[in-house]
């Protein structure tokens, strides 16, 4: 008896449709029981011990811990970048950690976007070429070649949207914080992904520039029913999501809903 290698010919199901009343959606991302540690020398240091997390489709969770609680790992696990020790994670009703790593790659350029506090931002590239980057990454040069003016549209049409048409030939260096992280928002967005991962991204932004970047999260939600999850030390930051989850040693230990 042959067991077929999972692969993206089966999406997961996770529908697009919005539900006609008032009933809780579905998972859209689920975190089983997830464990990590890392080793440090000699010893194995725990990070994450155990974390159950339901993320819903549509919303924006916050998930709010001091330095070294274990939030970054969290979110690496949930979109892909690294794999847990123990515990599983589901998009719909699908495992997706234990899929081959081409699939992984292609989950986490199809269904993924994100967003980390340090852009990211190739220096050699222009701000349409960062933004590109990732449509650029999914197909051969032919391929790339043959879409280019469709694909070249869809990224300005994206940086558009974060208020940065006006500086499409500029480089990183060119560009203030602020418009470096909303350049790496609208990279993170040109692929159209279903789930935001947003590491602290105002964590390196003045107080001004880091609300510009909140509104524009908020907007996104908002307008787009884009899901996002963010990781923040900041709970005052925190507490403008839908829900907000803390961890603390590796463990979430509550939540409340946003007033």
């Amino acid at each position: 008896m042959t067991t077929e290698t999972p692969t993206l010919d089966t999406p997961p199901d996770v529908s697009d449709d919005r539900p006609d009343t008032l009933a809780m959606p579905k998972p859209q991302l689920t975190c089983y029981a997830l464990e990590k540690s890392y080793r440090k020398a000699d010893h194995e240091v725990p990070v994450l011990r155990g974390v159950d997390l339901e993320v819903r489709e549509g919303e924006f969770l916050s998930i709010v811990g001091q330095s070294g609680s274990g939030k970054s790992t969290l979110l690496h696990l949930m979109g892909l970048l690294d794999a847990p020790d123990v515990g599983e994670i589901r998009l719909g009703d699908q495992r997706i950690d234990d899929l081959p790593e081409r699939t992984l790659d292609e989950l986490r350029n199809h269904v993924f976007g994100f967003v980390f506090q340090f852009y990211h931002l190739l220096p050699e590239l222009s701000l349409l070429e960062n933004v590109l980057s990732p449509l650029m990454i999914r197909l051969s040069l032919l391929g790339y070649w043959r879409k280019r003016k469709e694909l070249r549209e869809q990224a300005r049409e994206m940086i558009a949207k974060v208020g940065l048409d006006h500086r499409l030939s500029h480089k990183p260096r060119e560009l203030s914080g602020g418009e470096m992280q909303r350049a790496a928002i609208a990279r993170a967005l040109v692929s159209k992904p279903r789930i935001l991962l947003a590491d602290e991204p105002t964590g390196n932004l003045d107080g001004e520039t880091g609300r510009e970047i909140m509104d524009l999260l908020a907007d996104l939600n908002d307008r787009e029913k884009l899901t996002i999850v963010m990781v923040t030390h900041d709970a005052a930051l925190a507490r403008e999501a839908d829900r907000t989850l803390e961890l603390v040693k590796g463990r979430l230990v509550g939540q409340a809903a946003a007033a």
